[in-house]
């Protein structure tokens, strides 16, 4: 990769691996609608200009009725789960659990006749990442270290990331993903306002916590898109997915060193497990 890839790639990992410690300040005096609503709004009015400037937000409106579905499965429902699932787990864990959608994206895209799935390399990445997953789900479970409902949370809000992203680029190639994503930030607003209205703070809300959710909105929702996709452009969908490895430790480093969250058992086992399985799981192009 060339100087400025390194930078972008290094950048978006970092913006990617830092939005479960705003939310996990957000959600302290915020719940959970005023915060998806809130990120969006201000993701959707960063990315429409830009999508404007590159000319593609019409496409993706002439796209709208997979833009709809795509919204539902990458922000309206994943972003409500891990929100309220941060309540009760923490921000580290949740970035682990994340770093499980290579592997649910390679059991799906088998499933459209990518065969390069039952290749052993992959079959013995998707065995690693599964038993990662088993093994935090069952040492946090069973040591009571965090709530199991919230855990599958998360885990459904990453097979629904999974599932969006095959489904957009099936339907929709060639359309920019600055132009989907505004797009889809902006419908997530509008389907949250209501709710965000009704449960919007009684009492005043300390400036951290504002800092929070426009640190989220600003850095890992629009800009940190904006990043990837330019990423994506400069070296390919399948060397850009690796930034999620790097997010993923950023996640739990941040977790431990500012929240002063605890390096649980499951996670010290899990995470090498999950980002070796979702490595070799997420693999596009085999030797021979």
């Amino acid at each position: 990769m060339t100087r400025r890839s390194w930078i972008l790639f290094g950048l978006t990992g970092l913006l990617w691996g830092i939005p479960y410690l705003f939310i996990k300040v957000a959600v302290q005096d915020f719940s959970p609608p005023v915060i998806v609503c809130g990120r969006t709004i201000i993701g959707a009015a960063i990315l429409i200009p830009l999508a404007m400037r590159e000319k593609s937000l019409m496409a993706a409106l002439r796209g709208i009725k997979y833009v709809i579905p795509y919204a539902f499965l990458e922000m309206v429902g994943p972003w409500i789960l891990i929100t309220m699932a941060q309540q009760k787990i923490t921000s580290g864990l949740t970035g682990l659990l994340v770093a499980t959608v290579p592997i649910w994206a390679t059991i799906m895209t088998s499933l459209f006749g990518d065969h390069s799935v039952w290749h052993p390399k992959r079959i013995f990445g998707l065995l690693i990442g599964f038993i990662g997953v088993i093994a935090v789900v069952g040492i946090e479970s069973l040591t009571g270290s965090s709530n199991p409902l919230a855990i599958g949370m998360v885990i459904l809000a990453s097979i629904s990331y999974a599932y969006a992203v095959i489904m957009i680029t099936r339907k929709l190639p060639g359309v920019s993903g600055i132009a989907i994503n505004a797009v889809a930030m902006a419908f997530t607003a509008i389907f949250y306002f209501p709710m965000a209205v009704i449960k919007w703070p009684a009492n005043s809300v300390p400036l951290n916590s504002w800092l929070a959710l426009l640190s989220l909105g600003i850095f890992s929702t629009a800009i940190a898109f904006a990043l990837f996709f330019t990423l994506v452009a400069d070296i390919g969908p399948a060397r850009g997915s690796l930034v999620a490895y790097l997010s993923t430790a950023i996640a739990v480093l941040l977790g431990v060193l500012i929240l002063a969250e605890p390096l649980t058992l499951g996670i010290i086992i899990g995470l090498p497990m999950i980002l070796i399985g979702s490595y070799f799981a997420g693999r596009k192009k085999i030797e021979s």
